[in-house]
């Protein structure tokens, strides 16, 4: 078998000229079972490859400990698009941002403050070293070379949009090499003169991303690539979601527009997004703007040409229209139909007040100051900080440095204000402490680590100290809260009486015959969290525009399942309603709760 080549008209794959038209779908924002049927719509669409980036994050969740099973099954995601007539390129990093928690980067690196990210530091290095040891033995397979689908590896990720350390980027190149890869490496980064002199090396290929302009951006990769094929490696057709801001679209005719643009230029292309999927968990990244952290919403639907649930949009038909004048399309599907459960309203169980199961869930950690979540070897969710304050003092405002991202402060177990990195919620919180002293409570939530930009040492819960006025607070206790399956927690309601205001946890039965997919509804619940089966689907938050979470068919069992939802500020409402269509473009103000 032989490698990707290319000169300046094209690629060649034995023998054979290839025009990569790919499409990006990330294998872990969509259940595996769904992978087959997302990855025969984009053949049918007129694509030949598919695209996806590799999560360092999810593959080594603590240092040592390794996950490729389930929706972490690289290597039968790359084989399942193989039997469905697609070429595949991998995107491995180490970072890829992707709007993605911390970019793909795993939160323990932030443990050690000493180590600099995305640059030759000799820390850094070793442990992507580590990495990429483990992960290249199972990727040298599936490559072309040695009979496998996958034509390409990419070396970094938009590297010059960070940076210019020329050494890293060739450590990658080399240690890619030197692991077994004798397939085509590439890079990828904006169409600009910094971006491509900080994000080139002389033997990978050159690639620019952009979402329109395409003369003129492939007018700037020429001068880096005078004599290689113009390949618009993240064709941006669509764009993500931030919490407390506007639904993006984009209209498909003016999208299939610059993609005939694009093929009309001879370019090869990749669809960024062609499937989006979703941000399960606690997996969405976030960026940092004018000092205001910007969390992306839990739903990666990105308007793509297959929604969220895997269904053909608008943007679909015009794309396959349009490929269609380059390529020989192949049939459609016999059923692109996706089948959704009847809606119906679940009824809510009594509310369990969180803060009382906190020595029920985590060990307690004492310190003398607070210790950030990276030091309590924790990557994701909530810490619950705890101390006393003595009194009586009067009102002082109560500051927390390096906070990560969302404290609810409450005091003797009342809830009195929201601290909140976001801008969104909350505001200012002042404390009078009465004459026997308080207790006084933190529960601070990561929002998502910062995908992009400079920033990305984005430490979580409380990273620096918290004063009370003029005074730092110290002697903490710390509960580690990453809520992995609150389900258990949910068995006995609470005694204690009215939790208005506080985080409760609830639950709700949903009994079906055949397993299918659904939205639920979280409208109206405020802000929090909802697992299916144990499965986190992600984050909801009633200031918008998602106001559905997407619920794939797949975690379901014929039966009774189960449903459990953290509403973050007390128990909303005596149902929780299941739909069949997504809602994520209703903003409905802000919570200043």
């Amino acid at each position: 078998m032989s490698s990707l080549t290319y000169d300046r008209d094209g690629f060649t794959l034995d023998s054979s000229p290839l025009r990569i038209l790919s499409g990006a779908l990330h294998y872990f924002r969509v259940h595996p079972e769904q992978w087959a049927a997302r990855l025969r719509l984009l053949r049918a669409m007129g694509l030949n490859t598919v695209e996806t980036y590799l999560p360092w994050n999810l593959h080594e969740p603590r240092p040592g400990h390794y996950d490729f099973s389930g929706f972490l099954d690289v290597e039968r995601f790359v084989r399942t698009a193989e039997r469905h007539g697609l070429k595949v390129l991998l995107r491995p990093g180490p970072y890829i941002c992707a709007e993605w928690e911390f970019g793909g980067l795993p939160a323990w690196l932030l443990k050690d403050r000493s180590m600099r990210l995305r640059c030759a530091d000799p820390a850094f290095l070793a442990a992507v070293d580590r990495w990429f040891d483990v992960l290249l033995p199972r990727l040298l397979p599936l490559l072309a070379e040695r009979g496998g689908p996958v034509l390409a590896l990419q070396v970094e990720n938009e590297y010059g949009s960070y940076g210019n350390d020329a050494a890293y980027l060739r450590h990658l190149a080399d240690g890619l090499r030197r692991r077994g890869a004798g397939c085509l490496l590439f890079t990828s980064d904006g169409p600009t003169h910094p971006a491509l002199q900080g994000g080139t090396l002389a033997d990978a290929l050159p690639t620019v991303n952009f979402g329109d302009r395409v003369a003129e951006s492939f007018a700037v990769l020429r001068e880096y690539l005078p004599d290689g094929p113009a390949v618009c490696m993240e064709y941006w057709n669509g764009w993500f979601d931030n919490w407390g801001a506007p639904h993006h679209t984009r209209d498909a005719g003016d999208a299939a527009r610059v993609l005939d643009e694009l093929l009309a230029a001879g370019a090869s292309v990749n669809l960024y997004m062609a499937h989006g999927g979703t941000n399960f968990g606690y997996l969405n990244g976030a960026n940092l703007t004018d000092g205001l952290l910007k969390p992306t919403i839990t739903s990666y639907d990105y308007d793509a040409a297959l929604d969220e649930a895997g269904r053909p949009t608008d943007k679909y038909w015009a794309f396959r229209e349009v490929l269609g004048r380059y390529t020989e399309l192949p049939p459609l599907p016999d059923d692109t139909e996706v089948t959704f459960l009847a809606p119906r309203i679940l009824e809510l169980g009594p509310p369990v007040p969180l803060l009382e199961l906190a020595e029920q869930l985590a060990a307690p950690v004492q310190a003398a100051a607070p210790l950030a979540m990276e030091e309590l070897d924790q990557s994701y969710g909530f810490v619950l900080y705890r101390t006393w304050v003595s009194g009586p003092r009067e009102a002082a405002e109560l500051v927390v440095d390096g906070l990560g991202d969302r404290a609810q402060v409450f005091l003797d177990g009342r809830p009195v204000g929201v601290l909140d990195r976001t801008g969104l919620t909350g505001g200012p919180v002042e404390l009078a402490i009465p004459a026997g002293g308080a207790r006084l409570e933190l529960l601070v939530e990561n929002l998502g680590r910062v995908n992009y930009g400079p920033q990305l040492a984005d430490r979580k819960g409380i990273a620096g100290g918290v004063r009370l006025g003029e005074q730092l607070l110290l002697g903490w206790q710390m509960f580690g809260l990453p809520l992995a399956d609150p389900g258990r927690a949910v068995a006995a309601p609470s005694q204690s009486g009215e939790p208005a205001d506080r985080p409760v946890l609830r639950r709700a039965v949903l009994e079906v015959d055949r397993p299918a997919d659904a939205f639920v509804l979280t409208e109206g619940h405020g802000k929090g969290l909802c697992w299916v089966n144990g499965f986190l689907l992600g984050r909801y938050w009633d200031i918008g525009p998602q106001q559905t979470l997407y619920l794939p068919g797949p975690l379901l069992r014929p039966g009774a399942n189960e449903l459990v939802l953290l509403e973050l500020h007390g128990p909303r409402g005596a149902g929780l309603e299941l739909v069949d269509e997504p809602v994520l473009d209703r903003l409905s103000g802000t919570d200043r709760a």
